[in-house]
Order: structure tokens, then C-alpha cells, then sequence
């Protein structure tokens, strides 16, 4: 029979002496123990959290969070004795339900609405992010003496000396600081989901008081009106990753663009399959192109800039690039027209001296003399890193023109120029030109013209097996042995790749019935 006490008053004794008996030495039994208070007797350990050991609250979370106990989360949320929740962590590892979930909520919810937080509040961020914070759950239940290294400095005080210390300073009441929740946002046909829609209602019956943050958000195929609603929510400049691939006209691209001029912090934008209607009113398209491009003069941080299908590009490269204000880091230009004056303003951008990452794949460059690649190559290579001139229909003579500047490349590691007609001899002269580049250690090329059969573009593995072994030959001899050649061709039938290094891994037209 237990005495006859109180039932907080019970369990608390109960667990210090408990507690202070085991000392530190048996932490996992008596994480085991607070789990089996909470199976036992939920009302009981919900009384109890205003003295419950700071480093019990995470293992305790996780079993009411995997044991769907609402109620307790609930009161969990509310009495959180850290200033991040990183609930998103644990939904990754623990299939969370609908009823769970809005119980985490409610206890935020909650939380707002009271004029006088709990005495161990300190919950600033709810984290729904499923990629942060991996360590946390982990390091949580492991052992005592490891977790007590591991409290944040305004964590170690004794809260009731505290609590003194704010008593004797007791003043006007001070306005409460927001909760912000961490959020990445994927919006795509079928979402916002139940889950996302119950937050949703949340943040805008709390007003400023809950901010939605979102670091990356994904657009894909919704309603326009949809994106509108959500990103009204959304705190946007918290927005540092954008990827919008949808297949829009550009005049729906064109009603997205203010909401982009709010992303000031925004870091990588990736913009795809935008095209024009094809029977647009007089200034439509030009006016739809200004909207766009005004809102790259507030994107001060942009450091990535992907541009993937977008018709109306052609001629208009010098207006998109003119309105970046800083620097980038990373360029990429693919499956889009442009004409030779594009490629010359690109040339001579000033965002682009400092480029890491460079793509052109699918840009035809087969019409374009070239004076503007070599120029914007030599611009960029004391930074450039990455170069990709996949299925630019480059010939030798163009290629052999930008040699001399790719052999300044001091920075160059991966160099990819897979599905432009080159020979043997164009191949083995960069290598000349590459072998000195001491950070360069992959080299995706193309089959030689030489290693086909015919016009078709049937590859004969065996003359292209001699010439690979050619170039890993001359690979030795020039003292880079470590250095990656090796070839990919797409099939002039499937349009899957081959690969040779040495050995060649086939699509599945050149497979044996």
C-alpha cells in the first residue's frame, strides 16, 4: 500500500530518492523507470513535470511520443525546460500520427495564450525539420554524466535560485518574445496536408505571436491561389533555398515574382520549365520579364542561380544577370537558348568572378564562335571548381580554342564535356593542357569520334576500349596515374549512357537477349 500522501508529493520523493540512490552510475535504468512512471500512470507524471531533472524531459518525450500519450505531450510542450524543441527529428524516427502531432501543437498553442508562462518555460523554436538536429534524441539517452556536459550555460543555475533572483526583480511585465517553427515546405498537388493545414490554422489565429520559418521550400504542381495562401503564412525572409519547378507560363511566373522580392536572404534559387503562352498580348512577355528580374535586386545574399528550361531567356540574359547584386558562387544555365550575345554578357558579368560551380549542359553553343567561352573561363578560373559543358554540341575547333584558358584552372577538380563530337586528338591535347591542374581528379569525356561505327552513333566498344587505355597510358607517363578519365555516351536508341572505366558498364540495347 502506498502512504497515504499526496500523488505528486509521492512521486516526487520517490523519484529523487530513487534518483540519488542509483547515483550516476545506472542512468539507463532510470531512464527505463521515468518511461514505465509515464506508462503507468500518465496523470501522475503530467503533476509531476515542474520537478522533474531537466536531462529526463528528452528520453520522456520520446516514450509519449512513441506511445501516441497526447496529453502528456501536451504538457511536455508547455513545461519544455530547453529553448529548442526538435520535434522534426523525432517524427523522422518515429512515424507520427495526426492526434500526436496536434497535440505538440496545442501545447504551443497553449503556451501563447497564458499570461504567466510555467516557472521552467523557455521553448523558443519548435524544430519540424526532419534533417536537423539528428544528435539530440541520441545524446539525450545516453549517459548522465555525458548529458550534464552538455546543458546550455543558462541551463546550469539552479532554477529555484533563479526564480529568487527574478522575484526580488519583479517589475512591468514584459512583452512576450514569438515562438518561431522550423519548417521546410514541399507544396506540391495534394498537400497542404492535415498535419500542415492544423499548423496552418494555428499561426494565423496566433498571429505574430507564432512565426512560420521556412529555410527551404519546394514548389511544385498547386494552384497558384494555394502558394498564396501558404506563403502569406510564411515569415519569407526566412527563405534561404528556393526551388519552384512547375510547368508555369511566364505570367504565372509573373505573379509569384513579389512574393520572391520578399526572400532578401535567399541563397540558392533554382527556377524551371518556365515558358512563354504562345499567344501573349503585345508587352505582356516583356512586362512579365521585368517583374522577374526587378525582384533580383533585393536577393543581396543569392549566391546559387539555376536556370532549368526557361524559354524566355534568349536574348534576355543581360537583363537577368545585370540585376544580381552579389557575387555567385554557383552558375548554372541548362537546356535553355541563348544566342551569342548572351553568352558575351555573361562573359563579362561582374557576379560571376568569384564562380565556383559553372553549368552549361544542354545550351547549344554549336553556332556560337568561341572568343565568349574562352573569355568567360579565363574570368573565372582562378575560383572555378566544378565546369560542365555536357551536350553543348561543342567541335574541336571551338574546344581547342578554349584550352589554353582551361589549363589556367588552378581550382579545377571535375571537368564534364559528355555528348559533344570530339577526336582522339582534341582529347589527348587537353590532357596536355590538364595534366598540370594538380586538383583535377575526374574527367567525364565523350566517346572519340573515332570509337563509332557509323553515322548512327553505334559506339565499338573495342576501339573505344583502345583509346580509353591510350589515355590512361599517357595519364602515367605524365605522373597523374590517379586521375579520373573515364567516358559516358548516351544510346542513340534509349538515351542511357554507357560508361567506360576501363571496363564498360552497358545500357540495355547493347545487353545479350
Amino acid at each position: 500500500m502506498w502512504p497515504k500522501l499526496p500523488q505528486r508529493v509521492y512521486f516526487q520523493d520517490s523519484f529523487r530518492s530513487r534518483f540519488f540512490r542509483m547515483g550516476v552510475q545506472t542512468p539507463l535504468r532510470l531512464l527505463e523507470l521515468a518511461g514505465q512512471s509515464l506508462l503507468r500512470d500518465e496523470a501522475l507524471a503530467i503533476a509531476a513535470l515542474e520537478e522533474l531533472p531537466t536531462e529526463l524531459f528528452p528520453p520522456l518525450f520520446t516514450v509519449a511520443f512513441a506511445g501516441r500519450h497526447s496529453e502528456m505531450l501536451k504538457a511536455m510542450v508547455q513545461a519544455w525546460p530547453f529553448p529548442c524543441l526538435p520535434l522534426g527529428a523525432l517524427m523522422r524516427e518515429h512515424q507520427p500520427h495526426l492526434d500526436t502531432f496536434q497535440a505538440a501543437i496545442d501545447g504551443l498553442d497553449v503556451l501563447l495564450t497564458q499570461e504567466v508562462r510555467p516557472r521552467r518555460w523557455k521553448l523558443q523554436v519548435l524544430d519540424l525539420r526532419r534533417n536537423a538536429h539528428q544528435d539530440f534524441w541520441a545524446m539525450w539517452s545516453s549517459s548522465r554524466a555525458s548529458l550534464c556536459s552538455l546543458l546550455e550555460p543558462e541551463a546550469a543555475p539552479p532554477v529555484r535560485k533563479r526564480r529568487r533572483v527574478e522575484v526580488s526583480r519583479a517589475g512591468p511585465k514584459q512583452p512576450s518574445v514569438p515562438v518561431e517553427v522550423l519548417i521546410d515546405l514541399c507544396l506540391k498537388e495534394g498537400t497542404p496536408d492535415q498535419s500542415l493545414t492544423y499548423l496552418l490554422k494555428k499561426v494565423k489565429q496566433r498571429g505574430g505571436s507564432l512565426r512560420l520559418c521556412c529555410q527551404k521550400l519546394k514548389i511544385f504542381a498547386m494552384p497558384m491561389q494555394t502558394i498564396q495562401k501558404v506563403l502569406k503564412m510564411v515569415q519569407l525572409d526566412s527563405v534561404q533555398d528556393l526551388e519552384v519547378n512547375c510547368t508555369w507560363k511566364l505570367a504565372t511566373l509573373g505573379r509569384f515574382a513579389p512574393y520572391l522580392g520578399q526572400m532578401g536572404n535567399l541563397r540558392r534559387l533554382l527556377l524551371s520549365h518556365i515558358h512563354m503562352a504562345p499567344h501573349a498580348a503585345p508587352g505582356e512577355e516583356e512586362h512579365c520579364v521585368s517583374q522577374l528580374t526587378a525582384q533580383f535586386l533585393s536577393l543581396h545574399h543569392l549566391q546559387e542561380l539555376y536556370l532549368d528550361s526557361i524559354s524566355f531567356l534568349e536574348g534576355r540574359l543581360d537583363q537577368v544577370l545585370r540585376c544580381l547584386k552579389a557575387p555567385l558562387e554557383t552558375l548554372s544555365i541548362t537546356n535553355c537558348l541563348i544566342s551569342e550575345s548572351d553568352l558575351m554578357h555573361l562573359s563579362q558579368c561582374p557576379s560571376i568572378t568569384q564562380l565556383k560551380d559553372l553549368g552549361l549542359s544542354g545550351v547549344s553553343l554549336t553556332n556560337v564562335s568561341s572568343g565568349p567561352l574562352q573569355v568567360l573561363i579565363e574570368r573565372t578560373s582562378a575560383t572555378l571548381q566544378d565546369l560542365d559543358l555536357d551536350e553543348c554540341g561543342i567541335m574541336d575547333a571551338q574546344f581547342s580554342a578554349i584550352l589554353p584558358a582551361l589549363s589556367r584552372c588552378s581550382q579545377l577538380m571535375t571537368f564534364s564535356f559528355c555528348g559533344n563530337p570530339i577526336s582522339m586528338a582534341v582529347l589527348e591535347s587537353l590532357l596536355c593542357h590538364t595534366v598540370g591542374l594538380s586538383k583535377l581528379s575526374h574527367v567525364l569525356y565523350p566517346a572519340p569520334l573515332e570509337s563509332y561505327e557509323d553515322v548512327g552513333g553505334t559506339l565499338h566498344l573495342g576501339r573505344l576500349a583502345q583509346l580509353h587505355a591510350r589515355l590512361k597510358q599517357m595519364l602515367r607517363e605524365s605522373g597523374r596515374p590517379s586521375m579520373v578519365w573515364f567516358s559516358a555516351n548516351p544510346c542513340p536508341h534509349c538515351g542511357d549512357r554507357t560508361f567506360y572505366d576501363p571496363d564498360p558498364i552497358l545500357c540495355p540495347c547493347y545487353m545479350p537477349d
